[in-house]
């Protein structure tokens, strides 16, 4: 009698399993989110690199800090002044410029944007807990009073360095000292060199003596505070220093021929 042999098991091949949806959807998250940042930054270096080009050649109509100080003084329920007219370099007397660079940045025609110097005296002053002293030349200061914000942030200062390097690239020297005493805080409401000799001497700022530029000078640490005519001691000092520092300052050629 024939023995039935049992029939064979039947064996399953073992399906791949499929990938769940919660890793498709981090991936393409995190695909989304890296594109994301790419065009970011990719917008950021065209729109700076864009407007450093721009304003190589058109005034700059309003800095940041106007607008910050305009919304300051309505909120604080005091009168909002703005003075602020675009006034050519060759049209600014030649003694504010050598007041600034007295007052501001000794340096200011011969370095490529920053003074590490008066950045390490700064830092070390800061350090021994004196009076807070900033190391920003020229340039810096118009990179910010242009493009950003006022602060202390590492943040903010980053940005500061990349525009400084711009404006130095893109502008040069004279494009610069041009840009900062048409854009700088000269007063409460007051912006620039027209707008300042206007409102101080009440004359235009071709004709500048070299102690009114020093008057000038003497107050940007605190322009809303100091006063160019009717000044304290303080300031008297100060100008008296700048204007022998002008002598020292010398011819100033912003082609560095």
């Amino acid at each position: 009698m024939a023995v039935k042999k049992p029939a064979p098991k039947k064996t399953t091949a073992s399906k791949p399993k499929p990938r769940t949806a919660s890793k498709k959807s981090n991936r393409s998250l995190g695909e989304k989110v890296k594109w994301f940042f790419i065009k970011l930054f990719l917008w950021f270096f065209g729109l700076s690199i864009g407007s450093v080009i721009f304003f190589k050649y058109v005034p700059v109509p309003f800095t940041p800090l106007m607008v910050i100080r305009a919304i300051e003084n309505k909120m604080g329920g005091k009168e909002v002044y703005f003075d602020h007219d675009w006034e050519p370099i060759d049209k600014i007397s030649m003694n504010l410029q050598k007041a600034v660079i007295a007052s501001e940045d000794g340096t200011f025609l011969y370095h490529n944007g920053f003074d590490f110097k008066a950045l390490q005296k700064a830092y070390k002053s800061n350090e021994r807990g004196r009076r807070i002293r900033g190391g920003s030349t020229i340039s810096q200061q118009t990179a910010k009073n242009v493009f950003l914000w006022q602060g202390k942030s590492y943040f903010r200062k980053g940005l500061e360095a990349y525009f400084t390097v711009l404006i130095e690239v893109i502008w040069g020297k004279e494009r610069i000292m041009e840009v900062y005493l048409n854009s700088i805080e000269m007063g409460d409401g007051v912006y620039g060199a027209y707008a300042a000799t206007e409102h101080w001497y009440r004359r235009d700022a071709s004709s500048l003596t070299a102690m009114q530029a020093a008057g000038i000078a003497a107050i940007l640490p605190n322009p809303r505070k100091f006063k160019a005519t009717g000044s304290s001691s303080y300031i008297n000092r100060r100008k008296e220093r700048i204007v022998r520092e002008m002598r020292a300052v010398g011819k100033i050629n912003y082609n560095g021929k």
